[in-house]
């Protein structure tokens, strides 16, 4: 079978879920037109973006978008002929990010250890958003020196040390999941790098609790991660993490130092 590429159109007649009858496909092509828009996004979107990010033909995009500015989920600009992101879409994200006990009783803890680590470290919390992760909760030392990532910013779910940790502790059919996704969207002589960085974090985690990732997000950023399985059955896992520049951030400091703090956060707050 033909693979296609993230950014080939769908027809419209395409079952997005592949013959599943309860499946709502207007509703999940809607959903995506949201997703796609971006933090970073300051100029807003036009409908040819929105297409390539979201893989649907231009004809689609134009009912969705007609159909979410009427609703008040996006908010068009004539001067610019692009679309934001209404108010309506920041209620849901409060309504999730206030429904979050997890956020709440991690959320101190970060910024003590943020704090004790010093300038330019950056904790965080995220969860899956499919081939991402989204971050839910940030923490940072006071400081000029920061990663720009707050709260909402999407990072690789593959690629990065919070999405390798999520892989490495999601059950074994979304697992086959993802890296069914990977392999179909990611470039041949590319995979065997990223398959072989996911395996890492899974054989870390499984020896030290927590996965060092040095510069394979981006060349000059360090990072450790540590897996966060709920005790509520149900719930899918999270993935906290620590990172930094790298030269604040050296492979033997990251893991002979803030590995195992990081680790006893995650354990804390199991605890709680």
């Amino acid at each position: 079978m033909r693979k296609r590429s993230p950014a080939a159109p769908l027809a419209d007649d395409e079952d997005d879920a592949g013959g599943d009858r309860q499946f709502v496909t207007a509703l999940h092509r809607g959903l995506e037109v949201l997703r796609a828009f971006r933090p970073d996004d300051n100029q807003g979107l036009g409908n040819r973006e929105i297409a390539e990010r979201t893989g649907l033909p231009n004809s689609t995009i134009s009912r969705l978008t007609y159909t979410l500015l009427k609703l008040g989920y996006l908010v068009y600009d004539d001067t610019t002929g692009r679309y934001r992101v209404g108010v309506p879409v920041l209620s849901l994200g409060l309504a999730s990010l206030g429904g979050s006990w997890l956020r709440d009783i991690a959320l101190p803890r970060m910024q003590q250890l943020a704090d004790a680590c010093g300038d330019g470290i950056m904790v965080a919390l995220g969860g899956r958003d499919g081939m991402s992760m989204t971050y839910v909760a940030c923490a940072r030392a006071a400081g000029v020196i920061s990663l720009q990532l707050n709260v909402g910013s999407r990072i690789s779910l593959t690629r990065s040390a919070m999405g390798r940790a999520y892989i490495a502790a999601a059950a074994p059919g979304e697992r086959e999941q993802i890296l069914a996704q990977l392999r179909e969207r990611t470039p041949p002589e590319d995979l065997p790098r990223i398959l072989d960085g996911i395996e890492d974090a899974r054989q870390q985690i499984a020896s030290r609790g927590f996965y060092a990732n040095i510069g394979q997000w981006k060349p000059d950023v360090n990072a450790v991660s540590v897996p966060y399985l709920s005790p509520q059955v149900g719930n899918p896992p999270m993935a906290f993490n620590l990172g930094g520049p790298a030269y604040l951030l050296p492979p033997e400091r990251l893991q002979d130092e803030f590995g195992p703090r990081l680790l006893e956060l995650v354990r804390a707050v199991s605890r709680l």
